[in-house]
């Protein structure tokens, strides 16, 4: 009897715990978007800010942020699953190994104002990169890369033993063994850990402030040679993103509905992550559908 009270009672604090949890994550969410949700029309998402006068949108800002997180995860996913391929299965065990994986490790800890200030000195002046969306892209890379690699050989290592074996023992080689078995398996996985680094890409301020910058050149929405300096589609203009956007706002904002701004922007920014996060993961479970039906 004793055991049961004792497991009963532990059941009930960890579901307490949970409640709790969800409860104020809701309540921060709902908070936000009943600020937010009234002062969000096409005009506020498709204007540009104004400095003094009222009436302002977040276009540009909202164009950065998704033009970043497209550049970012262009540069992370290739270099995280490769890398997480090769820890997995091709490092050998060793101190050279583990002494790499302790250094993943370190690397995501890092605060991201200390990686703001690396790609400040080595990104924006040592290769001379200045301010740009390349400069908070490569910045962004070096802040989810240790994720992307962590998570990939992670999921890799779970698939189980025997698929592995089975696809070695019918004669394919290493890399088709994991390309066609190990990776579908473990895409889930891989899904999850990209839609985390990506969340992240969205809401990061403190790195982009040293490297992308905290403006944005008056951009020519009808011009999309990559070449011009206003081209939206230049990657290497200074670009002030949405998370960048409310801070300067809450900070310095000089118009008479700056509050109003900045609520509908964090409105807008939640809306955004959540329907990111709800399309990646039906995305990745169609895709691995295709996946397993065409093995």
């Amino acid at each position: 009897m004793r055991a049961k009270t004792i497991d009963r009672i532990a059941t009930g604090v960890i579901v307490a715990v949970a409640v709790l949890i969800m409860a104020v994550l809701a309540s921060l969410i709902g908070y936000l978007l009943f600020r937010g949700l009234p002062h969000i029309s096409w005009h506020f998402l498709t204007s540009f800010p104004q400095a003094i006068k009222a009436g302002g949108g977040i276009g540009p800002q909202l164009f950065n942020s998704i033009f970043l997180l497209v550049l970012t995860m262009i540069i992370t996913i290739p270099l995280g699953l490769g890398a997480g391929i090769y820890m997995s299965e091709y490092a050998k065990r060793g101190p050279i190994t583990n002494f790499i994986r302790l250094v993943v490790e370190v690397l995501s800890s890092f605060p991201s104002i200390v990686v703001g200030l690396f790609g400040l000195l080595v990104i924006v002046n040592t290769f001379n990169l200045g301010y740009s969306l390349l400069s908070g892209a490569l910045a962004l890379t070096v802040f989810n890369l240790p994720m992307m690699v962590r998570l990939t050989e992670q999921s890799l290592r779970s698939v189980p033993q025997e698929q592995k074996e089975a696809g070695l023992a019918l004669g394919m080689s290493r890399w088709k063994t994991i390309t066609s078995v190990m990776l579908p398996v473990a895409l889930p996985s891989i899904v999850t850990g990209t839609v985390l680094a990506a969340g992240r890409v969205f809401g990061e301020a403190a790195a982009l402030l040293f490297t992308a910058g905290m403006s944005s050149p008056r951009l020519d929405f009808t011009d999309w040679n990559p070449l011009h300096p206003t081209s939206p589609l230049n990657p290497m203009r200074p670009a002030e993103t949405l998370a960048v956007h409310i801070w300067k706002i809450n900070s310095e904002g000089l118009a008479p509905d700056a509050g109003e701004i900045a609520a509908g922007a964090s409105a807008v920014l939640v809306i955004t992550i959540l329907l990111f996060n709800l399309g990646a993961r039906w995305f990745g479970r169609v895709l691995y559908r295709k996946l397993t039906a065409s093995k």
